[in-house]
């Protein structure tokens, strides 16, 4: 029956949890570790408080006594927090020890791959963290607003953030998707990637899957390049969406993209219209995820920052890689960039404070354990949210040096441009944080980035005479586009 895809299985305790592992969904956003608490928004009459996500404790990982420390943020003692903030616990399956700052790799005596599959390969290892449920146990209280500006920032947020509904309906669809790709490749996981966990979804964020294949599909393919390799996996994927699961599956394409994909619609749960993108093994948009997701839950500031220009940049038409404008995930990079690059900045490097946390070799099953514990950073910055969007807009209109500089997050600063043939007659040039490559490569058209340009230039001319943000994103238009 249709009308019963893809529910999860929620369990209660470690038992069920041991008994009912092959029911459980592969991919869960992660627990962030704050003791910040959350507080309600008065918007449209109602109380809206941020909505949750969480991870539950890990139960097939046996990992060492190693433990990694992050330098100059001392943790509170434990006898010191009260029980229900204190840090969640991920539990291997034979020890009570903590992994929370458990350093990566584990040995390799400890790791362990999925039941009934193949041993992995040295590099990726595929664990299966449990599920509790898909509440945000990120406990986040907001910036305060005392200026209308930051005020509006914060209405905007509110209503545009993803909704803990949103995200259950795309898990659901992508938990049953997952069971019917195995039965033409047992050995794979999919994972739900991009916006949807990354802390910046919205409510019409696209849902991104990956799926991670662990062995050939068919022993001719082995030395086929890693692209055509792709393309023939997920024409066999199309072919699966548009006969067998032709009943809630809509619209099935297979685009040939640099990143080839198969995009097609949830026709069961109807997840507003919302698009799904699916790729094969790229590894580095699950490992951008959770170092994002990292990011958004450092400092309260970050996520109504990010999603209020995203919101501008969607209205002005200049958020679409696929006819020449910017991607959410540039969009993402430069609003972090600027974070990290005022006088007093508001975001350090993640990578460059626990570079082995965000090393591209982590194993995979331990990406989100370490994103999630990632402390607070304390900031001595005390801008507000309005100021810190005017500064945005300065900054692109008339600070950055589009030509001879690079926009850099693993840095934190903007540096040379490299000399490499993909950055050279570049219009814009965003480092990926993990594989290095252009993020902004789909500007290639002078006429796409002057118009990109100019838009920084008037709202920053704007938003500094009005103090409005209706006067660049009207709200009412934007919530009805939700």
């Amino acid at each position: 029956n249709s009308t019963n895809l893809g529910c999860p299985h929620f369990v209660q305790n470690h038992q069920q949890q041991m008994n009912s592992f092959n029911k459980l969904p592969l991919n869960k956003p992660p627990t962030l570790l704050s003791q910040r608490q959350s507080i309600g928004m008065k918007i449209d009459g109602h109380n809206r408080v941020p909505q949750r996500l969480a991870y539950g404790n890990g139960s097939l990982v046996s990992v060492s006594d190693a433990s990694m420390s992050f330098c100059g943020l001392k943790r509170p003692r434990e006898q010191s927090i009260e029980q229900n903030v204190k840090r969640q616990r991920f539990q291997s399956r034979e020890s009570e020890k903590t992994v929370v700052n458990q350093a990566v790799p584990l040995p390799e005596e400890h790791r362990r791959s999925f039941p009934g599959s193949i041993n992995s390969p040295p590099r990726y290892v595929y664990c299966l963290p449990s599920f509790s449920s898909l509440q945000d146990s990120v406990e986040t209280i907001l910036p305060e607003a005392k200026d209308k500006l930051s005020q509006q920032i914060l209405t905007l947020f509110q209503v545009c953030q993803q909704q803990t509904c949103d995200l259950n309906r795309k898990e659901l669809c992508r938990t049953e998707l997952q069971r019917e790709i195995q039965q033409i490749f047992p050995q794979s996981r999919l994972y739900l990637v991009g916006s949807s966990l990354n802390g910046f979804g919205t409510r019409c964020s696209d849902g991104d899957l990956c799926l991670v294949i662990k062995e050939e599909p068919v022993s001719n393919l082995k030395h086929v390049k890693l692209k055509q390799k792709a393309r023939y996996i997920l024409s066999l994927i199309q072919k699966l969406f548009a006969t067998k699961l032709s009943g809630y599956i809509e619209r099935p394409q297979l685009i040939r993209a640099k990143v080839p994909i198969v995009r097609f619609r949830d026709k069961v749960r109807q997840v507003f219209c919302v698009e799904f993108d699916l790729n094969v093994n790229n590894i580095i948009g699950i490992r951008n995820t959770f170092l994002l997701r990292a990011y958004a839950y450092i400092e309260n500031r970050v996520r109504p920052l990010v999603l209020v220009v995203k919101s501008w940049a969607r209205f002005h038409d200049i958020n679409d890689a696929s006819r020449g404008t910017l991607s959410s995930y540039s969009i993402v990079l430069m609003v972090l960039h600027y974070l990290q690059t005022l006088p007093e900045p508001i975001l350090p490097s993640l990578q460059k404070m626990y570079p082995e946390s965000f090393h591209p070799a982590v194993q995979l099953n331990l990406v989100h354990r370490i994103a999630s514990s990632v402390p607070p950073y304390l900031s001595k910055n005390g801008s507000s949210l309005g100021d810190l969007l005017l500064g945005f807009f300065k900054y692109y209109a008339t600070e950055f040096d589009w030509n001879q500089q690079m926009i850099s997050v693993r840095e934190a600063k903007a540096v040379p441009r490299p000399d490499g043939a993909e950055w050279r007659n570049k219009f814009i040039c965003i480092e990926e944080p993990f594989d290095g490559t252009n993020t902004a490569r789909a500007v290639h058209e002078k006429q796409k980035f002057d118009v990109i340009k100019e838009e920084f230039q008037q709202c920053w001319q704007i938003l500094r005479d009005t103090k409005d943000l209706t006067c660049i994103v009207p709200l009412r238009e934007t919530t009805l586009k939700r």
